[in-house]
């Protein structure tokens, strides 16, 4: 498993994350052999969020009662969570009094004295960048989260943050999978008027932007065909991107997830990818693209495979 430094941390992070979403109705014995199987492949980096599971934090309740980490224990965990979306609504909060209370059932949740990544669950239109700033100065200086982030956020969304909020902002979680990537693709077609490949839908590069300012991104539904709406392997939607997988995973020796993990993890954005499976063998699986060594020729040929243009 590839670890590196998470820039503007002193957090030693893993290129393939475990997410949790899925977890508020497994039993305790389907929790930890989930986290140890990821442990067991170098993940010790999970990722939760407020609204995992069908109540408030259930997720993040239900990963703490399962595993009863011991303070060693969590100490060798990095714990990632998010907080700002109210589903009664829906609707988005980045208000001081939400962030501070989403917190706060957070820490209790998990049944630990601090976070270690704090993120901003999607863009709130009605942000007030002041309160956020409040927000983060508290959490940081009382020492319940250590680092902070974003989701889902824009170049210029992240800009006006960065007007107020004195922390560096570590990440950015992204969705991004071969068939749903038009935060790399727009870049491979750019000023090409007849191709809708070559729409920014992102804001402006958001890729580019994160590489300059040491953000780093994290890729969620990395299987997802689209908006969440099926995975791409073995799907019969794509017989020849799945050919080109299966060719390649027999090439490398590796289940053909590990395939669809590495054209991520290959992309010199040290791009992490969010694991949202609960079946311990596609984690183990995935995991096998952490430093898998894609070839330029194998990339791109995955990349047109999906149907994308490379003019």
């Amino acid at each position: 498993m590839k670890h590196f430094t998470l820039p503007q941390t002193d957090i030693s992070a893993p290129n393939v994350v475990l997410g949790l979403m899925r977890i508020a109705e497994k039993t305790d014995d389907e929790v930890r052999e989930l986290i140890h199987t990821a442990r067991d492949a170098g993940i010790d980096f999970v990722d939760h969020a407020d609204i995992y599971g069908p109540d408030l934090h259930s997720c993040e309740r239900r990963f703490a009662e399962a595993m009863q980490l011991t303070p060693s224990q969590r100490d060798e965990l990095t714990i990632q969570t998010k907080a700002g979306i109210v589903t009664d609504g829906p609707y988005f909060d980045f208000s001081y009094e939400h962030i501070m209370t989403s917190v706060e059932g957070s820490l209790a949740a998990l049944q630990t004295d601090r976070i270690d990544i704090l993120l901003l669950h999607r863009p709130d239109a009605l942000v007030e960048p002041e309160e956020v700033a409040k927000a983060f100065d508290e959490l940081e200086a009382s020492g319940k989260v250590r680092a902070f982030g974003v989701s889902n956020h824009t170049p210029r969304q992240i800009d006006l943050l960065k007007k107020y909020v004195r922390q560096p902002i570590v990440a950015n979680q992204l969705q991004l999978s071969i068939t749903h990537s038009p935060i790399v693709a727009q870049g491979v077609s750019t000023n090409m008027l007849a191709e809708q490949q070559s729409a920014t839908l992102d804001g402006g590069g958001i890729v580019d932007y994160c590489r300059l300012n040491d953000i780093t991104i994290q890729a969620w539904s990395p299987f997802q065909a689209g908006f969440f709406n099926g995975v791409f392997l073995g799907s019969p939607d794509y017989p020849e991107l799945n050919a080109v997988i299966d060719r390649l995973a027999a090439r490398y020796g590796v289940p053909p997830i590990a395939i669809a993990t590495a054209w991520i993890t290959r992309h010199p954005a040290n791009i992490q990818v969010v694991l949202g499976t609960t079946s311990p063998d596609r984690v183990a699986g995935a995991a096998l693209g952490s430093d898998l060594p894609l070839t330029r020729a194998e990339w791109y040929e995955l990349f047109r495979a999906a149907g994308h243009l490379v003019p």
